[in-house]
C-alpha cells in the first residue's frame, strides 16, 4: 500500500530545461568558455549542479569551484520564465493529494532554487516535504535524503513511491527500498532508464495516476 509519493524535480515535476540551458550558457559566456547545446544540457543534468557545471566546462578547465559558485548565484536569481508544467500534471497532483497521499519532492537541484520554483509554479499543491541540495545530504542516487523524507512523513520506505525521469532516480528508489516509477516525459529514454534498473514506466501523469490507484 502506498501512502506517499516522492518526486524528482527537473524533468519530472517541472520542465526546467530551458532555464537550466540559459543559466549554464550564461555562466560559460561570462567565464569565456564556449556554450553547449540543449542536447548536451539534457544529457548533463541529473547528478546535481556541480556535476552539471563540471560536465559543461571544457576539458582542462581549472576554475570549477568559481564557475559553480557563479552558476548557483545566477540560477538562484533567475526568473524561471522558461520553466513550465507537464501536460495534465496539476490536476493529477491535486487528485492524488485529495486521496490522502502525502507528496514530497527530492532533488539534486540547489535547495533555495528548489523551494522558490515550487512556490512559484505549484503554489496550490501543498508538498509535505521538499528538499534540494544544501550539502546536508549526499546527492542522489544515495538514498539518504529519500529515506529522511519517508521518516519525516512518518511512512515506511516500502510505503513510498519514488517517481523520476533519470537514472539517478531509478537507483535511488532501488537503494531506498521504495517502489520506483520511471517517467518517460522527462530527459531520458526508456532504454536509458531500463539499463539503470527501471521496471515500471509511466508515459504521462495520467498513466502515473492509474499506476498509483492500483497501489492504494
Amino acid at each position: 500500500m502506498i501512502k506517499a509519493i516522492l518526486f524528482d524535480l527537473d524533468g519530472t515535476l517541472l520542465d526546467t530545461l530551458g532555464d537550466i540551458e540559459a543559466n549554464v550558457n550564461g555562466m560559460l559566456r561570462e567565464k569565456g568558455y564556449p556554450e553547449i547545446t540543449r542536447e548536451q544540457v539534457m544529457a548533463y543534468v541529473g547528478d546535481g549542479a556541480k556535476k552539471l557545471v563540471e560536465r559543461a566546462l571544457p576539458s582542462g578547465a581549472d576554475d570549477l569551484d568559481e564557475c559553480y559558485t557563479y552558476f548557483r548565484t545566477r540560477f538562484e536569481k533567475s526568473d524561471n520564465a522558461r520553466t513550465k508544467l507537464f501536460g495534465g500534471e496539476r490536476e493529477v497532483l491535486e487528485r492524488l493529494k485529495g486521496k490522502g497521499l502525502k507528496l514530497g519532492e527530492v532533488t539534486n537541484k540547489p535547495h533555495p532554487a528548489t523551494l522558490r520554483l515550487i512556490e512559484k509554479i505549484l503554489p496550490e499543491v501543498f508538498f509535505d516535504f521538499a528538499y534540494g541540495d544544501d550539502v546536508s545530504f549526499p546527492c542522489k542516487p544515495d538514498p539518504t535524503l529519500a529515506r529522511y523524507a519517508a521518516l519525516t512523513l512518518r511512512v515506511a520506505p516500502a510505503e513510498c513511491m519514488f517517481v523520476g525521469d533519470g537514472e539517478t532516480d531509478v537507483k535511488t528508489a532501488l537503494a531506498a527500498g521504495m517502489r520506483g516509477v520511471a517517467c518517460l516525459w522527462g530527459y531520458r529514454t526508456r532504454d536509458q532508464l531500463l539499463s539503470a534498473g527501471a521496471t515500471v514506466f509511466a508515459r504521462d501523469f495520467a498513466e502515473l495516476e492509474k499506476i498509483t490507484e492500483k497501489l492504494l
